[in-house]
């Protein structure tokens, strides 16, 4: 992990001094946004926590990104898993190029200096954009990267959300990047909408995120990003600097959680929630039992 803060105690140490710690009578209000990852790992770090013995209430499915900062910024919540892409594109606007550690430290800057918000340790979940289509199409078209995809994408339709036609790192981005300028864009308003639509041949091309497992279970083609348009996505906790400052305990629980989650293992999360159909709270209480917390 290119995120590597070795720490002396073992993760059992520090919930248990974390659990005497006589600080932690506040409650820690936990946030997330209104989609399957965001409530299962907002409850691994409601649970890791409560383990700890901090006392915490959930206000998860708040809504988009600029829903849940804004419910940071006023303090209707203490914190929420953030992804560093979307922070940089949504809250900081700045340059979507650059590593991940480039990218992490901008948006920590930021949020420090300008928004009294902090980012602690990341996860090792890098949840960035992956353009996919069906098999056929890709075969039909000889589509491998999104170089490929320039020339033929005015032939194609393309599906996602609202928000995706006014990102840097979406449409405007791939056309200004690839020369990507769809037949036309339909809008999906839930998220998992899109898979159905793409498997069913409504839209030609869409997009995923590295998490998603239906891209695994649908076998679909994610084209390389050749041109390195989307930029890292990391999750990580965003935390109120003054919640830190009365529970200081709060990052090093979190900074021991958050590594143990990545892509493969998040893959599998998601899917035990949408296409299982088990609870965030049953999943996130597997997971932490499984990592021995």
């Amino acid at each position: 992990m290119i995120f590597k803060n070795v720490a002396s105690m073992g993760l059992g140490v520090i919930l248990a001094l974390a659990a005497a710690t006589p600080g932690f009578a506040q409650v820690v209000k936990i946030g997330s946004k209104n989609f399957t990852e965001q409530f299962v790992v907002a409850e691994i770090y409601a649970q890791a926590l409560e383990k700890a013995g901090v006392k915490v209430e959930r206000r998860t499915n708040l809504g988009a990104t600029l829903i849940a900062h804004s419910a940071l910024l006023n303090g209707e919540i203490d914190l929420y898993p953030e992804y560093t892409g979307t922070a940089l594109a949504a809250v900081v606007k700045g340059d979507l190029s650059g590593s991940a550690e480039k990218i992490y430290g901008e948006v920590k800057d930021y949020y420090e200096k300008t928004l009294q918000l902090t980012l602690l340790q990341p996860t090792n979940i890098n949840n960035g954009y992956a353009i996919i289509t069906l098999p056929e199409t890709a075969e039909k078209y000889k589509l491998k990267t999104l170089t490929d995809l320039g020339p033929v994408s005015k032939d194609l339709s393309f599906g996602a959300e609202g928000g995706f036609g006014e990102r840097k790192d979406g449409l405007p981005g791939l056309k200004q990047t690839y020369g990507i300028v769809f037949k036309d864009f339909r809008i999906f308003a839930k998220l998992g909408i899109r898979y159905s639509a793409l498997t069913s041949k409504n839209i030609d091309v869409s997009y995923g995120f590295a998490t998603d497992w239906q891209i695994a279970d649908n076998k679909l083609v994610v084209l390389a990003d050749d041109k390195n348009l989307f930029p890292p996505y990391y999750l990580v906790p965003v935390v109120r600097q003054d919640t830190l400052a009365k529970n200081p305990k709060i990052a090093e629980v979190l900074n021991k959680v958050s590594p143990l989650l990545n892509n493969e293992n998040m893959r599998e999360l998601n899917a035990a929630v949408e296409r299982d159909k088990k609870e965030p709270k049953e999943v996130a209480e597997a997971f932490l039992k499984e990592k021995g917390i």
